[in-house]
């Protein structure tokens, strides 16, 4: 019985060729490891989950990994012990316990000070009373409170080994006001965007400037970029993004900063903001995109667009094969591969590319599952109908029989 309602819900739910409604060829690079880059013909016609993707060597299913290239954000932070603050020949001086991350290339520190610019040199060693120090370069320090442009407290390094670096800070932050320091272990891989044909509308509304974005349905969102005019002078600005229905979906802020404060130059350009929504953006036809000036004059823009995070199908090419890539299947099961769940990346894994889209010629609906009442609304009706008119018959000659008198 069970073997039977497997069967049943394989050939209802399963893969099968026939209910796929589009496929496109794979052009394989050979053999070995390779991907295809969903694009925004698959997301048009396929399931909005990506479930429905199927690779096919003939007859014979290929199985595949489905992957969002997020680069390795997710990395583990990890306090680093500060000690022997103190003041050395006028300047603050401490030491950064780094024994516990095996490699590293950036610091961030914990600094109560407010409102500064301070230049901070660091150096590296491995024994924290040794005289031969190596130089790890230069970092800006700053807090731009006070004219609402943010701050930096991030000490930037080549990547680095030392159990312990040397910090030296030369401007007005005392030892006391270094609080801690943060930093991460893991291998950080960039995230891989890629850019969606969306021509904006730009307008201004008051004091705000927004540009509104027609997305293409089921494709996900998750970064809007600016081109601002390299004429634009220094800026910081918060940004707001709504769907059609004024619903908030993220926000955050763009910047360019080229100043020299204290004899110090701090250069920063941010120019994109993220806003992945927990997935909650697909399906998104408009998308707001709201520029707070303030009481400033608006920027001077050049254009916006959106982009989303690489979704990439890693497979395994097999040799002499010729392969395709199936969707439209609104009904089937998203799939459980082993390669899926062991799958590791090669380094040296071939981007493919897919050939245009056609129509499935062999395609053909799946059955009708629904239940048989609803597959026969009608017949449904008439057989109440007449259960009715019968029941009705039945109690009226009941009615009769009772009120005639006995002979």
């Amino acid at each position: 019985m069970k073997h039977a309602l497997w069967l049943l819900a394989f050939a209802l739910f399963g893969p099968s060729l026939p209910y796929f409604k589009y496929e496109r060829p794979i052009q394989l690079t050979g053999a070995g490891q390779q991907y295809v880059i969903v694009d925004e013909t698959i997301w048009k016609h396929a399931r909005s989950d990506l479930g429905d993707l199927r690779i096919y060597a003939g007859d014979r299913e290929t199985p595949y990994s489905l992957i969002v290239e997020r680069g390795s954000q997710e990395r583990e932070r990890i306090d680093v012990p500060v000690l022997q603050q103190s003041t050395v020949a006028g300047k603050t001086q401490f030491l950064i316990d780094m024994s516990h991350l095996a490699e590293y290339d950036h610091v961030d520190l914990k600094l109560s000070t407010k409102n500064f610019v301070a230049h901070a040199r660091v150096e590296g060693q491995d024994d924290p009373h040794g005289q031969n120090w190596a130089s790890l370069g230069d970092s800006m320090l700053y807090d731009l409170s006070k004219e609402n442009l943010g701050g930096n407290h991030m000490l930037r390094l080549p990547r680095a080994t030392y159990k312990y670096l040397r910090v030296t800070i030369e401007g007005p932050v005392k030892p006391d006001e270094v609080q801690g320091a943060t930093s991460e272990m893991g291998e950080d891989q960039p995230a891989r965007w890629r850019d969606l044909s969306s021509a904006p509308k730009q307008e201004q509304k008051g004091k705000d400037t927004v540009f509104t974005f027609q997305v293409s349905e089921n494709v996900p969102v998750e970064r809007v970029m600016f081109a601002v005019d390299p004429k634009q002078p220094t800026f910081w600005r918060k940004i707001e993004i709504q769907n059609e229905k004024g619903e908030w979906l993220g926000s955050g802020e763009i910047n360019r900063i080229h100043m020299t404060r204290s004899g110090h130059k701090i250069d920063s350009e941010d120019q994109n903001v993220d806003f992945r929504n927990n997935g909650q953006n697909s399906g998104l036809k408009v998308i707001k995109v709201i520029i707070h000036n303030g009481d400033d004059p608006p920027l001077k823009l050049t254009g916006g667009s959106l982009q989303q995070l690489e979704r990439r199908l890693y497979f395994a090419a097999p040799d002499q094969a010729q392969l395709k890539l199936y969707y439209g299947d609104q009904k089937l099961e998203p799939p459980v591969y082993d390669y899926a769940k062991l799958f590791q990346r090669d380094k040296a894994a071939i981007v493919t590319q897919l050939g245009p889209e056609v129509s499935n010629a062999a395609y053909t609906a799946r059955p009708d599952d629904r239940p048989w009442s609803e597959r026969h609304p009608v017949v449904l009706w008439i057989a109440i109908v007449a259960a009715l008119v019968v029941l009705g018959g039945v109690a009226l000659r009941s009615l009769r029989t009772t009120a005639t008198p006995d002979s």
